[in-house]
C-alpha cells in the first residue's frame, strides 16, 4: 500500500510550517525541529496554543542539517535536536543562549509495508536471512551522515554484524521522516526508522515495526536549547514542552524521558 499524496508531502518534506498566525510574524517564533518529531511537535504546537494562546511555526528537518542553517544564520529562536551532541557542538560556539535541556530520548524501529515479505523482529534475524538468501531488495534508513536517526540505524545494522552485507541494498532519506516513508511505500522492503515515526497512525496502519533493543546503538539523548535572540514566546513553549503536559504528549508519541529528569 503506498501513502496518500498528503501524507507523503508531510512526511517527505525537509522544511514544513505551522499553521499561520493572525498575530504579526515577529510574533511568531520559528523552531528548528528534528524529523522524528514530525507527528509530535503537530500535537505540541496545538496544545501549545490552546493552552497559552501563542503560536509558534516549525522547520522539520535532519539534525546536523539544521545545524548548519544555524551557523549560516538562519532565524531559528529554538532548536529541538534528535542528538544532544549538535546542540553541544552549537553551544561551545557561542550559537545558543546555553547548553539547553534534555526534553526526550528516542529508539528506533525495524518497520516494514503491510505487504513485504520481510518480517520485523527485534533481533533483525528474518532481515539477515534476507540478505543470505538474496531476497531482500530495497531498506531504507536516514543517512548517517547527518541524520542522527540514521547514524543510529547504521550502529544496529553493525551491531548484527549486517552492515556490509546490506550497502548495496540501503535507500537513504534525506532524513528520518524521508527515510519512513522510502520504508512504508512500497518501494521497499522496509527500513529503520524512529520509533516515534512507526508507532504514528498514519504508519502504523500501514506499517509492521519491532523496537531495536537500546543497547544495540548509542543512546539518542534529545536536547532543545533556545537562541540568543530567542523571545518570550519561543520561552514559553521551551517552557511547555518540559510542563507535564509535553512531557504526557512526548511519551504518547513514544520518547521516555531521559534519566534524571
Amino acid at each position: 500500500m503506498r501513502l496518500s499524496r498528503r501524507k507523503f508531502g508531510f512526511l517527505c518534506a525537509a522544511a514544513t510550517f505551522g499553521a499561520a498566525s493572525s498575530a504579526g510574524a515577529s510574533d511568531v517564533p520559528v523552531i528548528a525541529v528534528a524529523s522524528d518529531l514530525s507527528f509530535a511537535i503537530s500535537e505540541l504546537a496545538g496544545a501549545f496554543h490552546a493552552s497559552t494562546g501563542l503560536e509558534i511555526r516549525y522547520t522539520l528537518g535532519a539534525t546536523g542539517n539544521l545545524a548548519r542553517q544555524i551557523r549560516a544564520g538562519a532565524p531559528f529562536e529554538m532548536f529541538m535536536a534528535a542528538d544532544e551532541r549538535f546542540v553541544s557542538e552549537l553551544a561551545r560556539d557561542g550559537l545558543t543562549r546555553d547548553t539547553g535541556q534534555l526534553y526526550a530520548e528516542g529508539r528506533v524501529a525495524i518497520i516494514v509495508p503491510e505487504n513485504s515479505r520481510l518480517r520485523p523482529d527485534q533481533t533483525l534475524e528474518d532481515l539477515r536471512t534476507a540478505l543470505e538468501s538474496g531476497t531482500l531488495g530495497r531498506f531504507a534508513i536516514a543517512n548517517p551522515e547527518h541524520a542522527p536517526y540514521g547514524q543510529r540505524a547504521q550502529e544496529a545494522l553493525e551491531h548484527a554484524g549486517l552492515w556490509e552485507a546490506i550497502q548495496p541494498h540501503l535507500v537513504l532519506g534525506e532524513n528520518v521522516a524521508q527515510a519512513a516513508q522510502f520504508a512504508v511505500s512500497g518501494s521497499t522492503d522496509g527500513g529503520i526508522i524512529a520509533h516515534s515515526l512507526a508507532l504514528a497512525p498514519d504508519l502504523a496502519t500501514i506499517g509492521r515495526s519491532a523496537l531495536i533493543p537500546s543497547d544495540w546503538h548509542a543512546p539518542l539523548l534529545q536536547r532543545m536549547v533556545l537562541m540568543p535572540d530567542a523571545g518570550p514566546v519561543a520561552e514559553a513553549f521551551y517552557a511547555y514542552v518540559q510542563s507535564p503536559e509535553g512531557i504526557r504528549i512526548l511519551s504518547a508519541h513514544g520518547f521516555s524521558m531521559p534519566q534524571g529528569q
